[in-house]
């Protein structure tokens, strides 16, 4: 059963997979405007099976997703993207032969309004600084870090209402995985950007996320505040 919290998002009872393959069994979740919800369990689990059908590269076989109210039927990621969904996959994916300007401007491409796209810009600067200085720089030559930085600051171009985050740390040096989620934390408050996060480092997820599900073979096994799981709860779900 879902608690009533007044979502931006909301996930009932979905079910999906690939090809012909199940992998979702009657998945509900919700994320409220504002709030940074975290995805935990095992790996295949379902977690970024969920955010890839919520951002429409899946197909919902059963069940609903709504965004704002509004049924999403089998919506195209760019009409998600135009509604303030965006998406941010696995592994700090950016066009590596261009630059970090034209990345950024590659985030703004499905509008046609050039004012709002350099707002848009000038925006993510103001939040990612050090970007700035590396405007002309092939992305390909960013550190693994700067990737991840470059794809955040690209997805935000549009001023999204719902960030869908799929492992922001997976290839970050430790000594930077708590500046990224503070980073992840600082766009949720200063953007008021609501967050749905797939994570593996979970201690640190759970410092920045307002509620929590847990996944395990395709179902949402428990969920609740971060308080709810401390290392004996997340022992068992990992057991």
């Amino acid at each position: 059963m879902i608690e009533p919290r007044d979502p931006l998002l909301s996930v009932e009872a979905l079910v999906t997979g690939y090809g012909n393959k199940q992998v979702l069994n009657s998945i509900s979740v919700q994320v409220a405007p504002g709030e940074i919800v975290a995805l935990i369990g095992h790996n295949g689990a379902g977690k970024s099976t969920l955010l890839k059908a919520i951002f429409g590269l899946l197909p919902i076989w059963q069940g609903k997703i709504s965004f704002q109210g509004k049924v999403l039927r089998s919506a195209h990621p760019s009409q998600l993207r135009r509604q303030g969904v965006v998406y941010v996959p696995q592994g700090s994916r950016v066009f590596a032969d261009f630059t970090v300007g034209e990345n950024l401007e590659m985030g703004g491409l499905i509008i046609s309004n050039q004012m709002r796209i350099q707002e848009g810009i000038e925006r993510v600067l103001t939040l990612f600084p050090s970007l700035k200085s590396r405007w002309y720089q092939k992305a390909a030559t960013l550190s693994g870090g700067e990737k991840q930085m470059l794809a955040l600051a690209t997805a935000l171009i549009l001023s999204p209402r719902l960030l869908l985050l799929d492992e922001p740390s997976l290839g970050l040096a430790p000594r930077i995985l708590s500046q990224a989620f503070a980073l992840i934390q600082q766009i949720n408050a200063d953007l008021n950007v609501a967050v749905l996060i797939v994570e593996q480092k979970v201690r640190e997820v759970l410092k920045i996320a307002h509620y929590v599900y847990v996944l395990r073979n395709g179902r949402v096994s428990s969920s609740g505040t971060p308080a709810r799981f401390d290392d004996t709860k997340l022992w068992q779900v990992y057991l």
